[in-house]
């Protein structure tokens, strides 16, 4: 049975999320938001995401023509923001922090994912600590996993982009 998380501080409790929970908890935004809805919800151990993929998506344009395949880096970043969702949901500053990815680990591509097919992404957390987060996550369509890695992040200050190009951990 999935714990209660609270969505906003002060606000009714929930195990899901609509598209207007998930934007205000990510920063996120279309072209690059890339979970729809939250179904499910255990408080710090494990979140499940949908992404319903469709034609419309841009990065369908030039991949491939005539024969349309979701980029697997797209995957893992939709594991990262559900995993994201999770973590931030238990940050009560969160409009001051964004969480940047700083490892991605046995990332495996199993199956092509195309317009039509609906994401499902389950993350697991495996290692919890207030500003950072180590997760597995995996991506299926129906009952067969499209996608999995092992996802690193951590939680930052949000402020202006750094004006060094140094190779610090990108989001």
């Amino acid at each position: 049975m999935s714990e209660i998380v609270q969505n906003e501080p002060g606000a009714a409790a929930t195990t899901t999320l609509d598209i207007n929970q998930i934007m205000a908890i990510l920063p996120h935004r279309y072209p690059f938001l890339l979970i729809d809805r939250v179904v499910e919800i255990e408080r710090r151990q494990r979140i499940v995401a949908l992404k319903n993929v469709t034609i419309n998506e841009p990065f369908f344009q030039g991949r491939f023509p005539g024969f349309p395949i979701m980029p697997g880096v797209l995957m893992v970043e939709a594991m990262a923001q559900a995993g994201g969702a999770l973590l931030l949901t238990e940050i009560s500053d969160r409009d001051s922090k964004l969480m940047v990815f700083t490892g991605i680990e046995r990332a495996r591509f199993r199956r092509p994912v195309t317009p039509g097919d609906q994401l499902r992404i389950v993350v697991e957390v495996l290692a919890w600590r207030s500003t950072a987060v180590r997760m597995e996550g995996k991506a299926y369509v129906g009952e067969k996993v499209a996608a999995e890695a092992v996802i690193t992040c951590r939680v930052i200050p949000r402020g202006p982009a750094p004006a060094t190009g140094d190779g610090a951990a990108q989001g």
